[in-house]
């Protein structure tokens, strides 16, 4: 591709989940026991989740990164060896440092390459993505592994109903490429750091002790309100920016926060649900792994295929925001 413009463009796909998967029904049977009241009617009927998976105490980040990495990297018909870009994003890393990067670069068999994590929260897929194809524009890098993996339950307080049935774990993965065709047609990154208290863990470690609030705390109605709004414009400004229409789009990925969420945004767009990967009725909001997990779920099952339009768009905790429009 010398002397002619570098592009990027999704290559392979992967995921991972933990096995554990905890129902509705068997979550309020644990909430019960705590004094915590809830029902798969009242998640339901206020989300669309009925189940989430749950890492077990032995797993890290890390670990779900890896695999999911691994299987990106199957599917796109790569080694690690041919990868020169690792990006995680992730809000529960393994460590304060090293990067969780880092580490998934040693359990991939990977050495050399440039690695480091991304923190946007729910957007953080989506900033990580649109990191990666503008290292490979600028020929700094020529094949990336962008992952977004959580173990959002151990952020959790078990005692806030209104939060703790909301997440899950997991992990998804791209492998990204250059390419002389554009696959990245476009991309939009946003933040408004004077809305951080409707969404964040406001808790560190300091001096060997935990400082401040370290369980993530919520506004729902604020984040909803939020959402919706950014959500909207920057699925137009994205694919204006490619020169599309809305209509032009073959499937959303939006993050997979609240069902509600997902079917007022394709009502706002003046499209149909039939258009939208939705995965959070399993998956539960997986933050950082929720665009890639439903991204290879639809590329897997067939819904998604080459030469479609993907929109995909993240709104989390900071308060961000962002869109990458992919032509598969």
């Amino acid at each position: 591709m010398t002397g002619s413009a570098v592009f990027s463009r999704i290559i392979g796909t992967g995921s991972y989940l933990p096995e554990s998967v905890v129902t509705n029904d068997e979550l309020a049977a644990r909430l019960a026991k705590q004094g915590v009241e809830t029902s798969d009617d009242w998640i339901v009927s206020r989300t669309g989740i009925r189940q989430r998976h749950i890492a077990d105490d032995s797993m890290h980040t890390s670990d779900l990164a890896a695999r999911a990495a691994q299987a990106a990297l199957d599917a796109a018909g790569k080694t690690a060896a041919d990868v020169d870009l690792i990006i995680v994003a992730t809000s529960t890393p393994d460590y304060v440092f090293p990067s969780t990067a880092c580490l998934v670069q040693a359990k991939i068999g990977n050495r050399g390459a440039a690695a480091f994590d991304v923190q946007a929260v729910c957007s953080g897929f989506v900033y990580a993505l649109t990191t990666a194809d503008s290292f490979i524009r600028a020929s700094r890098a020529k094949c990336a592994l962008v992952i977004g993996a959580e173990i959002f339950s151990r952020i959790l307080d078990w005692q806030d109903r209104g939060t703790c049935v909301l997440f899950g774990d997991g992990a998804g993965a791209v492998v990204l490429e250059g390419s002389s065709e554009p696959g990245i047609r476009a991309a939009q990154l946003h933040a408004d750091g004077s809305l951080t208290g409707i969404l964040c863990v406001p808790g560190n470690v300091a001096h060997g002790l935990v400082t401040g609030d370290p369980f993530l705390r919520m506004d729902g109605q604020a984040v909803f309100k939020q959402a919706v709004s950014v959500l909207e414009q920057s699925a137009r400004d994205t694919v204006a920016e490619a020169g599309l229409e809305i209509s032009d789009v073959d499937w959303l990925i939006p993050h997979q926060a609240n069902l509600r969420i997902l079917t007022f945004l394709a009502k706002k767009l003046g499209g149909s649900m039939d258009k939208v990967v939705v995965t959070l009725d399993q998956h539960a909001n997986t933050s950082a792994a929720s665009v890639p997990l439903a991204l290879d779920q639809a590329c897997r099952d067939g819904r998604v295929k080459p030469g479609h339009e993907v929109l995909m768009q993240g709104v989390g905790g900071g308060f961000t925001w962002g869109s990458v429009l992919a032509r598969m």
